[in-house]
């Protein structure tokens, strides 16, 4: 039985997508809810799982092509069985009017689709033509199809963790050279070839005196990225303001708790989290940092949902931790951790992607030194963190060694007074200098 395989709703604004990495090629055996192809819309790339087992028949909708939701994409074939179905088909198409007999002027039994039925004027001439001596005569037995014939010397085998990485930048197994046991090909060998292969986007190797160019479509993530920043450019009066944070005593509270603090609740203490509980301080004394304008209102919030910026598979992702101001520190460092975890691996769900009320953007984790985040509409605010570096500084008149970071915040300026951005700021930098402020609420 063959079933349809079209493109779900996956968000109520969202009408087209992107077909991404199939998962699967055409005559694969697939499981119930197995993952078979990837679709990329503006928000999240997400995988598509089949709806029931047996063999992907026919993929309609290539890697790049757009779609609309509701659009068939493929074709799958259902049934204990249907692994064969491409087999069937091509010994059917070759045995001609053998494969398909009729029994007593009844139709023959359904035949899967892709195996071309029995002609019928043939079978009504086979009906009435006389019966010659030779027609007679018992049939010779119709042979059995071969046996699938076993991989040549030589050829390679696939593991699973590989054939998915392959299908998802379109190699086959001459691409690759095996490296595993007996001539297996294994994921490392298939991540070898890539990085010696030019990805899109990534310097390419060229000979001498060449000069090449290669256009890759944005992807519809990508495309909304760049929708979203200009529109915060052309709507909103964006305006940053700096400080520096001495983070003395977060590092050396966190080398003090960091082992018991993994051995109790399975995650690493980072700094993340101290500023998390910081900026929701922070937002609480400031209450328009964390409102929006609406038309020519102002809607302030009583409720605190933190967008927390990571970088994922196919592009920057902002998701959101709801009611933040409810979590202690290990609690929001082990949702932090699952979102990086899951954004690497495009398994974040819409739903987690929408609303926040304030953005942290740590881009310190990469390097970053100083940077002017940009606001993500229709929020106000949004916290820029920068790499921690040992910086000379002035402390009770003596110049002293200390772990610092440049903090930055960028405000809307039709909302936000530079005064509340700067205070603001301030009230952030004071408790992170002195965490214990924040256990105390003051």
């Amino acid at each position: 039985m063959a079933v349809e395989l079209r493109v779900p709703e996956v968000g109520e604004s969202i009408t087209e997508v992107q077909i991404g990495a199939w998962l699967k090629k055409e005559g694969d055996s697939i499981e119930r809810d197995e993952a078979l192809v990837e679709i990329e819309s503006d928000k999240a790339t997400l995988e598509l799982p089949a709806p029931v087992s047996g063999t992907l028949s026919k993929v309609l909708k290539q890697k790049g092509e757009t779609v609309h939701v509701g659009d068939l994409i493929a074709t799958i074939w259902e049934g204990a069985g249907a692994e064969t179905a491409a087999g069937v088909a091509g010994a059917s198409s070759k045995a001609g009017p053998a494969a398909a007999p009729t029994t007593g002027g009844r139709p023959a039994a359904k035949v899967p689709p892709g195996v071309p039925p029995k002609p019928a004027a043939a079978s009504s001439a086979a009906a009435t033509a006389p019966k010659s001596p030779a027609a007679s005569a018992p049939a010779a037995p119709v042979p059995k199809p071969a046996a699938p014939t076993p991989p040549s010397i030589g050829e390679p085998r696939v593991m699973p963790s590989a054939r998915r990485e392959m299908a998802q930048h379109g190699l086959t197994a001459a691409d690759v050279t095996p490296s595993g046991p007996g001539g297996r090909i294994l994921k490392e060998d298939v991540l070898e070839r890539l990085a010696r292969s030019a990805a899109p986007g990534a310097a390419m190797p060229v000979e001498a005196g060449e000069r090449i160019e290669e256009a890759v479509p944005m992807s519809p993530m990508r495309v909304r990225i760049a929708e979203r920043l200009k529109e915060a450019q052309n709507t909103a009066a964006l305006l940053t303001t700096f400080n520096e944070i001495d983070m003395s005593r977060v590092v050396a509270l966190r080398e003090e708790l960091k082992d018991a603090f993994q051995e109790r609740f399975g995650v690493k203490l980072g700094f993340m989290s101290f500023f998390v509980k910081a900026t929701i301080d922070a937002l609480m004394q400031f209450p328009q940092v964390n409102a929006e304008i609406r038309d020519k209102e102002i809607v302030y919030r009583s409720y605190y949902d933190m967008g927390i910026a990571v970088g994922g598979g196919r592009g920057l992702v902002v998701p959101v931790i709801r009611n933040a101001d409810r979590f202690s520190f290990a609690e929001i460092e082990i949702v932090i951790a699952d979102f990086a975890t899951r954004a690497k691996e495009n398994k974040l769900q819409l739903d987690e992607l929408k609303g926040g009320t304030f953005t942290i953007s740590n881009g310190g984790v990469y390097g970053s030194l100083l940077s002017t985040p940009i606001v993500n509409p229709p929020q106000s605010g949004i916290l820029g963190l920068h790499a921690i570096q040992k910086r000379a500084v002035v402390v009770d008149d003596q110049i002293v060694i200390r772990p610092m970071m440049y903090v930055a915040v960028t405000y809307d300026h039709r909302i936000i007074d530079g005064r509340e951005s700067v205070t603001f700021l301030r009230h952030i930098k004071d408790l992170i200098e002195r965490p214990t402020r924040m256990l105390l609420g003051f």
